[in-house]
């Protein structure tokens, strides 16, 4: 992100996000910055701003903060939430016969690589900051009153890593119809186009020993395991509640895509298997 402000509230927001996929509300924050000393420290201030923003959009508190002087700007939060212990989300617990729904379009590693190789198209870019620097908080807030058997914030691991924990952890396979998933725009085209950052591989070769991929169309294995950055919540809800979910989701005015991407299954060979066909049975 060149924009100071924007690259604010996106650290903000993935580090926010943490305490929603533990069904938590952010009640304080503090900064944690690395700057150098040959940048503009104006530009240090709109960073500290769009963060602060967003802190302030979660209803949390700033308490201050910690900054170090180093060559590389870096910023970050410490959050603090509370949840009721009864209602703790976690990421294991998936029952055969669940639905997993993902809250936010992925790509955004892909989506990156594009702008710095100064590729991407403006409004490609603009959905990535605006998926990015979206907060967990409407979708979590929804998911309340709802049977949620697990959940997990999809982040640097890239959605594969991310099912590849879950799946082990709840002792079950996850089945991905990667038709289903919603990907951001021209995501993709530019995964075709080689624009795949590293850490997609990284991802990738992580969940290749659990990994049926059943075949699809090595752009989806780039797309399913890009690093995201401050990704969407991954739910695993009985079949018959997500709908009713899904409705309180768009109620809520949850301003990114969700998708119901796949289902659990009884453990089998792989704990990840990939479909080339969609869920609904059209392509």
């Amino acid at each position: 992100m060149d924009d100071p402000y924007l690259f604010g509230q996106i650290a903000a927001a993935n580090a926010l996000s943490d305490v929603y996929a533990m069904g938590g509300e952010p009640k304080i924050a503090l900064n944690i910055v690395c700057f150098p000393n040959c940048l503009d420290p104006e530009i240090l201030g709109e960073i500290l701003r769009g963060g602060a923003d967003k802190v302030m959009e979660a209803g949390a508190v700033l308490v201050g903060g910690h900054s170090v002087q180093d060559d590389e700007p870096k910023y970050g939060l410490s959050v603090t939430g509370f949840v009721h212990p009864d209602r703790i989300y976690k990421n294991y617990g998936c029952q055969p016969g669940d639905v997993l729904i993902l809250t936010k379009q992925i790509g955004s590693g892909v989506i990156n690589t594009a702008v710095k190789a100064e590729m991407a198209s403006d409004s490609a870019a603009a959905e990535a900051a605006q998926v990015m620097s979206s907060l967990n908080q409407k979708a979590k807030r929804a998911s309340e009153g709802h049977t949620i058997h697990a959940c997990t914030d999809v982040t640097g691991f890239g959605l594969l890593g991310h099912c590849t924990e879950m799946a082990k952890a709840s002792d079950v396979t996850l089945e991905i119809h990667v038709r289903d998933v919603a990907y951001m725009e021209a995501a993709a085209d530019y995964a075709r186009m080689g624009l795949v950052p590293g850490g997609a591989y990284r991802d990738r070769e992580f969940a290749e020993p659990w990994l049926d991929s059943g075949g699809v169309e090595e752009v989806y294995l780039d797309l399913l395991s890009d690093p995201q950055t401050s990704g969407g919540l991954l739910f695993s809800v009985p079949e018959g509640e997500a709908r009713s979910l899904i409705d309180d989701m768009q109620k809520a005015g949850i301003e990114t895509k969700v998708s119901v991407i796949g289902r659990v299954l009884e453990k089998q060979e792989r704990l990840i298997r990939l479909e080339g066909e969609s869920l609904f049975g059209k392509e």
